[in-house]
This record gives structure tokens, C-alpha cells and sequence, in this order.
């Protein structure tokens, strides 16, 4: 019998907008270099006992490095300098421009994750079920080439009581 999944957007959507979760990935993301559509990724297979080895995630951040780094964090960018400059920024008007980027910049993280998504039902098709606890320290590692500091010990820990909610 098949396990019937959520999709990794609904799944992503629900996680991310769950208490301080939002917050800590935004940690994770800015301290340690963690790319949050991944990091949701690696949750979401610990949702069905898939466990993603350092292998399995090079090989899978390969596919969407080349997205995230010349569309995704260029449009991150942009949305993020609008909120001081270039001048005549901030206005009312640059605050219409600012959101408009927000929007694309959502959606190009909504195709990164339904690319993670194909990927990861091919795992969930073939793994044997097991403790997934790990993923999340996975991710972390590869991004940060090095074990949680005690900050991005804490991010992780909220996310993960929040999957464990889910």
C-alpha cells in the first residue's frame, strides 16, 4: 500500500509558518548559509522515515544550486537592499516594487521546492523507513561545513519540535 503524502509546498508552508519556525530558518539561513527550501526538504523526508545521508544531499543541492544561486539569492537580494536604498528608497512607491519582488522571489522558491519534491518522492518510493531524525543536522553540516554553534543548535531545535508537531 502506498503512503499517502502531503506535497512538499503544503508541507513547507505549514512548517515554516508553525511558531519561531519562520524565525530560525532565517537564522539558519543568514549565520550558517543554509538554503531553508533544502532545509524543509530534509524535513519533510523525516516526516515520512527517509533519511538523506551527506551523499544523497550533495547530490540533490547540485540540482538546485545553480537555481538558487543565480535566481533565487539575486532576487533575495534585491528584496532585502529595497528595505534601506538606493535612493529614492524607501517610498510608499519602492514599497509596492519591494513586494511585487517578494512575490517572485516566493515563487522561485516555490520551483525550487517542487524540484526537491520530484527528487524526494523517488527516495520516499524506494527507502526502507527509518530513524530521520538526523536530516536536519545533515543539512546544516553540508551548508555550514561544521557543527551547530550554540545559535544554530537552537534554530534547529525549534524546527524540529515544530516538525515533531506536524
Amino acid at each position: 500500500m502506498a503512503i499517502e503524502r502531503q506535497g512538499l509546498w503544503d508541507f513547507a508552508l505549514r512548517l515554516y509558518g508553525a511558531p519561531g519556525v519562520g524565525d530560525a530558518c532565517l537564522v539558519l539561513q543568514d549565520e550558517s548559509g543554509v538554503d531553508v527550501p533544502v532545509l524543509l526538504f530534509a524535513a519533510w523526508l523525516s516526516k515520512y522515515s527517509v533519511a538523506l545521508t551527506e551523499a544523497e544531499l550533495v547530490r540533490i543541492d547540485q540540482i538546485v544550486a545553480d537555481w538558487r544561486n543565480e535566481v533565487v539569492k539575486p532576487l533575495r537580494a534585491v528584496r532585502r537592499r529595497l528595505k534601506s536604498g538606493p535612493y529614492p528608497a524607501p517610498t510608499t512607491v519602492t514599497e509596492t516594487l519591494r513586494n511585487g519582488v517578494k512575490g517572485i522571489e516566493l515563487s522561485s522558491e516555490k520551483i525550487e521546492l517542487a524540484v526537491l519534491e520530484a527528487e524526494g518522492a523517488a527516495l520516499i518510493a524506494a527507502a526502507s523507513r527509518v530513524d530521520a531524525a538526523n536530516n536536519l543536522v545533515v543539512v546544516l553540516r553540508h551548508f555550514r561545513a561544521a557543527d551547530p554553534d550554540a545559535t544554530a543548535a537552537e534554530a534547529l531545535a525549534i524546527v524540529g519540535k515544530a516538525l515533531a508537531a506536524l
